[in-house]
């Protein structure tokens, strides 16, 4: 018994170091490291601005319209125009922890040339604006995640066997009611959110890929699986609700950027915020249609029982043995 209940403490102060490397770890190392942004105005005057700011910031010296594209674009987080006043530009459709740190050091900036600096929004996102795209990728997540757990507990329970039909049935059936649900909330936080066929539709396809991811592991490992789809979840608001910048390098490589979450919320937040045609849209319709192709295969692909109920059975009859 001593011998167990070593074994049980060992195994919970693991799981403890898994968890704190993924989640608070992620949030105790956050610094400015190349944070994106731009500054437009006289080639001399920016020149001498953008050597300021050490390896915090990577600054781009361009023109005004230039500098705007980049931040349509998401390419930079903010941008510094010169001028009597200096003007500093964000936009609501960037990640608001990135948008925050290239506010504060373009401020600083433009007040270091001699007065506060007018500041302009270009897709100006409200309180619930900024939480709903990381928020909705969560709650697909989980939801996903109960509805086939719930599924495979329930099959294991009554002795039955999930066949190909009844994931495919509860990936849809998934997608369909958390869409429901995200969009009851949206409605709830606030009215002026959009929900038109883009926005529903992004959800929608978030929402079934999860799904199909997890019902192909849960297929492939049962309850096993738990352990790979749970501490996913708890990843997502550290890792997926920063920006790569803010990153530990490590944490950068090994975690942000293949996280599925970040895929779903970024193309989210611009669909959102009414910027249909920035990459990360299309950056995430590619990777959740990969997703939710390749977690369809792995469900609908017919497993050896499936095989052989496929299989004609020969007719029941009797036959003849002669022994000579």
């Amino acid at each position: 018994m001593t011998r167990l209940v070593s074994l049980a403490a060992l195994a919970g102060a693991l799981v403890a170091v898994v968890l704190g490397f993924l989640t608070f770890g992620a949030q105790a190392t956050a610094a400015p490291d190349g944070v994106p942004v731009a500054v437009a105005g006289p080639p001399e005057l920016a020149q001498r601005i953008a050597a300021h700011g050490g390896g915090q910031l990577a600054w781009t010296v361009t023109t005004p319209a230039e500098a705007r594209r980049l931040l349509a674009d998401k390419k930079v987080y903010g941008v510094l125009e010169l001028g009597s006043p200096a003007t500093v530009v964000t936009s609501g459709a960037v990640n608001p922890a990135g948008t925050q740190v290239a506010q504060q050091a373009l401020t600083a900036g433009a007040a270091a040339l001699g007065g506060p600096p007018k500041q302009e929004v270009l897709h100006p996102a409200s309180a619930a604006g900024r939480t709903a795209p990381l928020a909705a990728s969560a709650l697909a997540w989980i939801g996903a995640l109960v509805a086939g757990l719930a599924l495979t507990q329930l099959a294991k329970r009554t002795g039955r066997t999930i066949g190909a039909g009844a994931r495919f049935l509860q990936v849809v059936g998934a997608g369909v009611l958390v869409t429901a649900v995200v969009a009851g909330f949206f409605a709830l936080w606030d009215s002026a959110l959009p929900l038109d066929a883009g926005v529903l539709g992004f959800v929608f396809l978030a929402a079934t890929a999860f799904a199909a991811l997890q019902a192909g592991l849960l297929r492939l490992l049962g309850l096993r699986a738990m352990a790979v789809l749970g501490p996913l979840y708890l990843v997502a608001p550290a890792v997926a609700g920063q920006v790569p910048e803010l990153l530990n390098p490590a944490y950068r490589t090994l975690l942000w950027s293949w996280t599925p979450f970040r895929f779903s919320a970024e193309g989210l937040r611009s669909l959102l915020q009414g910027v249909p045609d920035a990459p990360d849209v299309t950056t995430g319709l590619w990777v959740l249609g990969a997703l939710l192709v390749a977690g369809l295969l792995v469900v609908l692909w017919p497993g050896r029982s499936a095989r052989q109920e496929a299989e004609p059975h020969l007719p029941d009859r009797v036959v003849e043995v002669g022994v000579h």
